[in-house]
């Protein structure tokens, strides 16, 4: 354990939510403060998701200081101070470094631009591919072409764009500097060289000029200048550090640092990583590849959509009864269903969830929600039937992602380190180990993005070697789970019969006959 010489502010600007956290050099969470921002759609653009950075900005600075008061402690003594944030949104700046437009992550207004970029040449999405990891679909490119086909007035100005996450450090200490983990999944960027690619936006018709430097995560980049401090309790000269995209912060966090770890986080989609020592992508396009926040190290990942707002929504559509019971016995729902549902039999009676797909990056597009083998047996078809399903179906669609990310990168992993909320059940990871039929190590601490940029910050500070010796001294495990090898072949089956299944229903959709749960743009 280390002696607690100092502190780190780690601040995070989430798709649903603004958050500061306070650690020690141990690894300890002294303090917290979270506040809730929405993202505002423009007037007349489908799909819009504007990111306000004036009033985000706002909540930021209260987040730091109740923070900074909730942990008791003197900010003259906060060593470093670095960020995370939901990856591909997006900041642009005029040439005297005003925010003049900014959209988050979920802003699918580009859909049209997306189609356009296919048609007029079929091969550059698979060129762009190889070269960033990345599709257009979740990317800055089609986006910035929207802007300037439709906003030519603010395209004009534009002068240096960044990620979420730098804006944060740049409202801190005045300098716009990118870092690749989440500069990587604007697209217009090069892997190998784990850097912005300039020439990808000029073959588009973009800017090629706007794009800043990209250091790696845990480097300085400035102080803390006075006119940040005037509306907030931090002392001016205090380090800035690049944090990072918050998937990958989170996995330094869960310590996963070195080649083939594998994790999965499970919120409200579930990322399915695994470790890359090269910048290496999938020749069917079906898998996205990111840096890491390890300098030289690479991820795969797989999305499973919606896996916790799906719960969410049957918890709060057909389960008032746990609800109620849940306030009356200060206890979360999902654990009383949990408890419910726990004697249900392996394969759930038969009920197979239609929600997420298998990720297929370059043709990315679901079914229509359903359920198949339901039955009107109440004694077998009932809420707990139903809410065991659902756990299973997300340990399979994760289980197939994990199985495609090994056929491209010949990476096998024997253990998954499993976090977010959904880690925190009981049975639910049980489930996973065997779907899987791999071990699975679940973290003491679950919520591991902030924690992990508490390790870059650390490192900034010199306080750590690299964000991979901290991951050593500040990761500590709670449970490891071995799997059930005869449930394993069982699951094995049923994950064969729900792929047949899921092709016959994206026929559907494809028909015109059912309405797809999600589509990427330009699809």
């Amino acid at each position: 354990m280390r002696i607690n010489n100092g502190y780190f502010l780690v601040i995070d600007a989430g798709t649903g939510s603004g958050r500061a956290v306070i650690f020690d050099p141990s690894g300890r969470q002294l303090g917290i403060s979270q506040e809730e921002w929405k993202h505002i759609p423009e007037s007349g653009v489908e799909g819009s998701m504007n990111f306000d950075c004036e009033n985000n900005w706002k909540i930021i600075c209260r987040c730091i200081n109740n923070a900074i008061k909730s942990a008791d402690i003197d900010p003259n003594d906060i060593l470093a101070i670095t960020s995370s944030s939901m990856r591909e949104g997006i900041v642009l700046y005029d040439s005297e470094g005003k925010e003049i437009w900014a959209v988050a992550n979920v802003d699918g207004r580009a859909s049209e631009q997306v189609s356009k970029l296919k048609a007029e040449d079929k091969k550059r999405e698979k060129a762009f591919y190889k070269e960033s990891g990345q599709t257009y679909a979740l990317g800055a490119i089609p986006r910035l072409l929207w802007l300037k086909e439709n906003r030519q007035e603010i395209y004009s100005k534009c002068a240096k764009m960044s990620m979420i996450s730098d804006w944060v450090l740049y409202k801190l200490c005045g300098e716009i500097v990118s870092e690749p983990s989440n500069a990587g999944t604007s697209g217009i960027f090069s892997l190998k060289n784990r850097k912005y690619n300039s020439e990808l936006a000029s073959i588009c018709g973009l800017k090629s000029d706007i794009f800043p430097e990209c250091l790696e995560s845990g480097e300085v980049i400035g102080e803390v200048r006075g006119v940040a401090t005037k509306d907030l309790l931090l002392k001016e000269g205090t380090k800035v550090v690049l944090g990072g995209g918050d998937v990958q912060l989170g996995c330094a966090g869960l310590g996963v640092v070195k080649k083939s770890g594998c994790a999965i986080l499970g919120g409200t989609f579930w990322q399915q990583i695994i470790n890359l020592d090269s910048p290496k992508v999938d020749k069917s396009m079906k898998i996205r590849v990111n840096p890491h926040v390890v300098d030289g190290l690479y991820q795969a990942e797989a999305i499973t959509f919606f896996v916790g707002l799906v719960m969410r929504w049957f918890r709060d559509g057909f389960c008032n009864e746990e609800i109620k019971r849940a306030h009356d016995e200060k206890r979360d729902a999902y654990e009383i269903l949990e408890e419910i549902s726990k004697d249900v039999p392996l394969g759930s009676y038969g009920v197979m969830p239609i929600f997420s797909d298998v990720m297929d990056y370059g043709k990315w597009y679901h079914a229509a929600p359903s359920f198949i083998n339901l039955n009107i047996d109440p004694n077998r078809c009932n809420k707990a039937t139903i809410f065991k399903s659902l756990q299973e179906n997300a340990a399979i669609v994760s289980a197939i992602n994990l199985e495609n990310i090994a056929k491209f990168s010949s990476i096998q992993s024997d253990e998954i380190v499993f976090a977010g909320g959904a880690s925190k059940g009981k049975e639910w990871p049980k489930i996973l180990a065997d779907v899987t039929g791999k071990v699975v190590k679940i973290p003491l601490v679950k919520e591991a993005t902030s924690l992990g940029g508490a390790m870059a910050a650390g490192v900034g500070a010199g306080v750590y070697k690299s964000i991979a010796e901290a991951s050593k001294e500040i990761v500590y495990w709670e449970n490891e789970i071995e799997p059930n090898m005869s449930n394993f072949n069982k699951y094995q089956e049923i994950k064969e019969r729900w792929l047949e299944v899921y092709k016959i229903q994206k026929k559907l959709v494809d028909k015109g006959l059912s309405d797809s749960m999600w589509r990427a743009p330009g699809i």
